[in-house]
């Protein structure tokens, strides 16, 4: 076996998407030499494949939304059609353009790149193309790939995302099995492309994860859209022929479509690459770590979607960043779970950080939490751009603010300063004293913060 002429790299990241990239950049910053393995493209599932082309897609179905609803503004437009090609071509720019400055990026970080698919062959090395990369500290950095269901074989018109991503015409009817974040994305930008489309959803609500009042506004602007759903029940089986798919439940309900969407998550991408020969322990897949993301096994660490938890871009950079830090021996500040935001980009969005009212209650007891609900229709910037919806604070009762959850259009785009107030443990009479801009949807933020302090201006007692 060949090696790399003796040269030990400070970090050998295996895996270049988000978690593994976000390792390099910040050790190369760091002054540490840094060796990264990818297989693929630089950026990973997200910047090819997740993230970047899914929301290039759904702004394209925003701008066909308008295009059909301008009259309700005096602006009378009309929708010839959606063009597939020309769509993908503007998703395809987009993800090209990020490409090629992240590959300046690393380039420029002096960050030496190993073209091919690794493996870890010892606590200390990863072998590429026959060739030994030695590293004082190992950081894995996989990803993930799109699941399926047991015997539920992808293939023709059953298709994952990957897919789905590539199509090149709007298909007239769609089944999309999962109503988690994917699905519900896809739906919604199917639907906006004049779509007829179907969810299927075993647990009891589309967005799942979310607070039960998002869960349920969510449902009511999707059934206005016309998109449908059936929830608690579960898949039984797919047949297709030339026709389309033919979808079986197992409470008897069929249905027939062009395709069937399998949006049921995302598994870890670490089978077959020497993980658990190297003693690392596995859970259904997903490497095990202590909260410094730490392996337990010599200088090695894991970033991103094959540790367990959310499966978000942004978590993967905030670990990356986390673990340079911490081989630098900076001994940065550990990332809590709950702190990290979370945006669906369907429309309406859905957008929230830290604790349910649920996990709150379960946590806290029904007693020590207080929560307010704040009404988008009391909101100018709301009103001028036609969106429903609320926003929804949780809090220890004479404590701070532990969950910020939001629903409407662009609402995601208001997270951050939700972030900032839960990461900082805010109280509510600290935030009522920030003047937010009017008119603005962020102005919702402020208006809500004002009334849980007691002392609401355009919102009811």
């Amino acid at each position: 076996m060949a090696d790399t002429n003796g040269t030990v790299f400070d970090i050998v990241v295996l895996g270049g998407g988000s978690g593994g990239y976000a390792t390099a950049l910040r050790g190369a910053e760091l002054g540490l030499s840094v060796a990264l393995v990818e297989g693929g493209k630089l950026g990973g599932t997200c910047l090819h494949n997740g993230c970047i082309p899914t929301k290039a897609l759904l702004h394209a179905a925003e701008l066909a939304d308008n295009a059909r609803e301008g009259a309700h503004v005096g602006v009378h437009t009309t929708l010839d059609r959606i063009d597939m090609t020309g769509v993908n071509a503007y998703k395809d720019g987009v993800v090209a353009r990020l490409y090629k400055g992240l590959q300046g990026l690393v380039k420029s970080r002096k960050v030496t790149v190993f073209e091919g698919w690794g493996k870890l062959v010892a606590p200390d090395a990863v072998e590429v193309n026959g060739e030994r990369i030695t590293g004082r500290n190992i950081v894995l950095g996989t990803g993930s790939y799109a699941r399926s269901l047991p015997g539920l074989e992808i293939g023709g018109r059953v298709i994952t995302s990957d897919q789905a991503l590539q199509l090149d015409y709007v298909p007239k009817s769609v089944v999309v099995l999962g109503g988690g974040v994917i699905g519900s994305e896809f739906a919604s930008v199917w639907k906006s492309f004049g779509t007829d489309v179907t969810i299927i959803e075993a647990l009891p609500h589309l967005v799942p994860n979310e607070d039960l009042a998002l869960c349920k506004a969510f449902e009511r602007a999707f059934r206005k859209r016309g998109i449908n759903f059936n929830l608690g029940v579960r898949f039984a089986g797919v047949t297709q022929d030339d026709a389309g798919v033919h979808v079986s439940l197992e409470d008897g309900k069929t249905f027939d479509a062009e395709l069937l969407l399998v949006a049921v998550g995302r598994g870890p991408s670490t089978a077959g690459l020497g993980y658990e020969d190297q003693g690392l322990t596995l859970d259904r897949g997903f490497v095990i770590t202590n909260e410094r993301l730490h392996t337990g096994v010599g200088n090695i660490y894991a970033v991103g979607d094959i540790v367990p938890g959310l499966q978000l871009a942004h978590r993967g950079f905030a670990q990356g960043i986390f673990v340079a830090e911490e081989i630098a021996g900076l001994a940065p500040v550990s990332i809590l779970e709950s702190g990290i935001p979370r945006v669906t980009y369907s429309d309406p969005e859905v957008a929230s950080v830290g604790l349910t009212e649920a996990k709150a209650k379960e946590i806290h007891g029904d007693d020590a939490v207080e929560v307010l609900e704040y009404n988008l229709g009391g909101n100018g910037k709301s009103q001028i751009l036609g969106t429903t919806g609320f926003v929804k604070l949780v809090r220890q009762k004479d404590g701070p603010v532990i969950g910020v959850h939001m629903i409407g259009a662009r609402v995601g785009e208001l997270i951050g300063e939700g972030q900032l107030i839960v990461n900082w443990e805010a109280y509510p009479e600290d935030v009522a004293s920030l003047v937010h801009a009017h008119p603005t949807q962020n102005e919702a933020l402020g208006e809500a913060f004002l009334a849980l302090a007691g002392k609401p201006l355009h919102a009811h007692n």
